[in-house]
């Protein structure tokens, strides 16, 4: 019942853009922190990015800094990804998180997940 669904992945040229959709069913997201992770085949999941439930703070991964911006439109129930000046070390399977409250936690302590998007980035 409480569910989130990624969209808006697909392959794009290093260099290109994406952005990612995280559409919250079942719940509200407006008291929830949101995290973006990702996991490339072979590796662990990591951190992306994570805005808070306030939106007034936001935090990015080193290796994306300056490429990826995240941001919530509540009135759409929706968080977002956007990804630009893509490289292919970005390619990865992506996921958003929700966590009630308004901080960023580790991974773990996320709520609620979605199944993922792929994220694909090569010439």
């Amino acid at each position: 019942q409480l569910q989130l669904v990624e969209s808006g992945g697909g392959l794009v040229q290093p260099g290109g853009s994406l952005r990612l959709s995280c559409a919250a069913s079942g719940f509200t997201l407006d008291y929830y922190t949101i995290g973006w992770f990702r996991q490339a085949p072979g590796k662990e999941r990591e951190g992306v990015s994570c805005i808070r439930s306030s939106g007034g703070s936001t935090n990015y991964a080193d290796s994306v800094k300056g490429r990826f911006t995240i941001s919530r439109d509540n009135a759409k129930n929706t968080v977002y990804l956007q990804m630009n000046s893509l490289k292919p070390e970005d390619t990865a399977i992506y996921y958003c998180a929700a966590d009630f409250g308004d901080f960023c936690p580790p991974s773990y302590l996320f709520d609620y997940w979605g199944q993922g998007t792929q994220v694909t980035v090569s010439s």
